[in-house]
């Protein structure tokens, strides 16, 4: 729980009200999921790295059903790479044994996709590759969710929403962090998209995760839910008006708001 409140106070609050049993779960996933999102924007290492790396880390989760052992992997890179990165297999056994099963192979097929995205170099031209992208670095988090709900109390949600879930956030953080993006080469907006497309594009996928948590009804799985995309919907109507980031004051209020 401390790495967890280290890189990301936004997700911290939201984990920490979940349930024993889910609250690991979810915990084990975002930060597996965190540490291999820190090798597919670590600023110093090249690309051919990167991918190497990341397929590593794929070939580990998608052959383990216990313990994946990256020490091998990741251990000539433990002075380049942080920790949060290089602890990734005390995130996966933290996860409950009798969900291992869902969690691993979205962590692989993560990894696995983000290598490729790192070989495209990030080259997204159509509403059709940033669709693609967007699955693969957040997309996919909705369905594994939309999974471990299942397991912890039999929930059932719309995956395709849950999908759209993990989209809109994306979405949201691409639209906040395009000027850095753009100073390590990077654009995630379509050939001929403005600020005006990405916001569209973002509140389509939002209205839908509204639709999604809506479904979830009594289950805790809301407790996740709620406060991301609250922060979510606000930073968004945020940017449309000219501004960027949300004040702490401005997020306190929108998460004591979601009790």
């Amino acid at each position: 729980m401390i790495m967890l409140k280290k890189t990301s106070r936004t997700f911290f609050i939201p984990i920490n009200r979940l349930e024993d049993g889910l609250r690991e779960a979810v915990t084990s996933a975002y930060l597996c999921m965190r540490a291999i999102d820190e090798i597919e924007d670590h600023e110093e290492l090249d690309n051919d790295l990167k991918v190497e790396l990341l397929e590593g880390v794929h070939d580990v989760f998608q052959s383990s059903t216990e313990s994946p052992d990256t020490k091998a992997l990741l251990s000539p890179h433990r002075d380049t790479l942080p920790d949060v990165t290089t602890q990734i297999d005390d995130w996966a056994i933290l996860c409950p044994p009798t969900v291992r099963k869902v969690v691993y192979p979205y962590i692989a097929k993560m990894s696995k996709q983000m290598a490729e995205w790192v070989n495209k170099s990030w080259t997204i031209s159509t509403e059709e590759d940033l669709d693609k992208y967007t699955y693969s670095v957040a997309g996919m988090v909705g369905e594994m969710l939309s999974d471990i709900w299942y397991w912890y109390d039999g929930t059932e949600s719309d995956r395709d929403k849950a999908v759209a879930f993990g989209r809109g956030l994306q979405a949201v953080n691409i639209l906040r962090n395009k000027s850095e993006d753009l100073e390590r080469g990077v654009d995630f907006f379509p050939d001929g998209w403005g600020k005006k497309e990405m916001i569209e594009y973002t509140r389509r996928n939002l209205k839908l995760a509204d639709a999604y948590i809506k479904e979830l009804k009594g289950s805790p799985a809301i407790k996740f839910c709620k406060i991301p995309l609250t922060l979510a919907h606000a930073t968004v109507n945020l940017i449309a008006a000219g501004g960027n980031k949300l004040t702490r004051d401005a997020v306190k209020k929108l998460v004591n708001g979601t009790n």
